[in-house]
């Protein structure tokens, strides 16, 4: 199995620090958030890794030659020349590295923190199933919309009032309202979906714009969403935020899988 980080933000909201590094390089807990995330999926078996860069490119990539493993492989997906957004930047890696399997790939934010246990989300996924996203009841402004076979059927914005796709308003009344949580499984088969979204909209899209143009225009495809047991997370997205994600992942530190052991 393949997986990917979206490493390349630009880390605006973590200022000063992102003045002068990635912000997947950002310590908490004496270690980069790279490396949290580095760990969990080695921690799930997960051995072939792509990880996109953009923003200080040339340190993510240092980091990366001084931190091999011999039971890994990590490479680049490099934005350098622009930023793909999440649908466009897995896009482009599912092209240079996908090798033409039908493996499914766990994709994952560089700055989104959590107690997942990789392998029950992996257990979770359908084979017949075109994605499985990571939600939670969190509270947002931002919420999909899931039937009670947990199918995805929209996306609604609770500050606006906008509904996507544009036939999904009915599913407001019907539907549960859950945050997206960052993570997902994603067949290879949407790239075929991928190609299309990049069509109408150019080659930078979000996952979230790939998602609801399946449900709009290839309703038999499922996008089915996961609620993980004792689901707890947090986005590592304000500078004002730093105190309370080092305390967060300190308590994951005793209770995530064992980080796997350094080879050296």
């Amino acid at each position: 199995m393949k997986a990917m980080i979206f490493a390349a933000g630009l880390g605006t909201r973590l200022k000063p620090f992102t003045e002068h590094h990635p912000k997947a390089l950002l310590p908490l807990a004496g270690k980069p958030l790279l490396q949290w995330q580095l760990d969990m999926l080695w921690g799930a078996g997960i051995r072939e890794i792509v990880v996109n860069v953009h923003h200080y490119a040339e340190q993510v990539e240092a980091y990366l030659r001084t931190h091999e493993r011999d039971e890994g492989r990590v490479v680049i997906s490099d934005e350098r020349n622009g930023l793909l957004d999440t649908g466009g930047g897995l896009r482009k890696a599912m092209r240079a590295y996908g090798d033409g399997d039908e493996t499914p790939w766990l994709v994952c934010n560089v700055d989104i923190l959590s107690n997942i246990r990789v392998e029950a989300l992996l257990s979770a996924h359908r084979a017949e199933d075109i994605g499985t996203v990571v939600v939670s009841r969190r509270q947002t402004q931002r919420y999909l919309l899931l039937d009670e076979a947990q199918r995805l059927r929209g996306w609604t914005h609770m500050g606006t009032g906008e509904v996507r796709p544009a036939g999904a308003r009915a599913a407001l009344e019907s539907c549960s309202r859950l945050a997206f949580s960052g993570m997902q499984v994603v067949s290879p088969r949407m790239l075929g979906y991928m190609d299309e979204v990049a069509e109408e909209r150019g080659e930078k899209f979000s996952l979230i714009d790939l998602y609801l143009h399946v449900c709009a225009h290839h309703s038999e495809e499922v996008i089915r969403g996961y609620v993980p047991e004792g689901y707890r997370m947090m986005d590592v997205g304000k500078i004002e935020q730093l105190r309370e994600a080092e305390a967060f992942a300190e308590d994951l530190r005793s209770t995530r899988e064992r980080p796997a052991k350094d080879p050296r």
